[in-house]
């Protein structure tokens, strides 16, 4: 039985993922904003890198070991960049960057001494691609797909693989609140299959990813997007 940990675990697509990982059999800690009342989760805001640390050592508290970490926990921020400032940046970059980039740090050497590990980061297509208006979203994404790439050259000897995946728009209660009917369908006209993703594909796809018949597949940014990557 593999443990995971497991950050932005209470909606969405880190829901999904959880509980699609609950279901195979697998030990799970999560972490989101919201209060729960459950041994194997902590409330905390991952903005602040400071509870990076401490998420780190309640998971292994709990779990005795971590195995597997897949870093979710992030924020989208739509607005001109004239309207960046310091604190909204740093506040993105703590999220998005810094705090994936700590707990890939305090696993590791876990994973090292075990000769085991799977971690995979959630980007987005937009740090591929771009996205304009969200500009310092798209940076931090792509700053992930980065560190993706390098941690598992530096890891590979260790049976560790580095993966991500990148959704493109994505069948969410948050999608659904930020989009009208119109706006709605504007945006599924420019996805070639039409449709937006559903979580249970992102979940399924981070199921295969941690399991021994992927063990060859690492370094790799896979954009689970519908199409949206390939243009039109």
């Amino acid at each position: 039985m593999k443990n995971v940990l497991i950050t932005g675990s209470t909606k969405g697509i880190g829901l999904a993922i959880k509980n699609e990982l609950e279901l195979s059999g697998y030990r799970v800690f999560g972490s989101g904003r919201s209060e729960l009342n459950q041994d194997s989760y902590l409330c905390a805001d991952l903005s602040d890198t400071n509870n990076a640390i401490l998420l780190y050592e309640k998971a292994k508290q709990h779990l005795g070991n971590i195995d597997i970490l897949i870093n979710n926990a992030g924020e989208f921020l739509y607005s001109p960049i004239e309207n960046i400032n310091k604190d909204i940046t740093q506040k993105l970059i703590n999220l998005n960057f810094t705090t994936p980039c700590l707990l890939c740090s305090y696993v590791a050497k876990d994973m090292k001494k075990n000769n085991f590990g799977r971690i995979i980061n959630i980007g987005s297509i937009s740090g591929v691609v771009g996205e304009a208006y969200a500009s310092i979203y798209s940076a931090t994404k792509a700053g992930l797909g980065g560190l993706t790439k390098s941690l598992a050259l530096e890891l590979a000897q260790y049976n560790i693989t580095v993966n991500q995946i990148n959704p493109g728009w994505v069948e969410t209660n948050l999608t659904n609140n930020a989009l009208d009917k119109e706006e709605k369908e504007q945006t599924l006209d420019i996805i070639p299959q039409k449709r937006f993703i559903e979580p249970i594909e992102v979940a399924k796809l981070c199921k295969y990813l941690v399991s021994e018949d992927a063990k060859g597949l690492t370094g790799q940014n896979i954009n689970l997007c519908a199409g949206l990557s390939c243009g039109a």
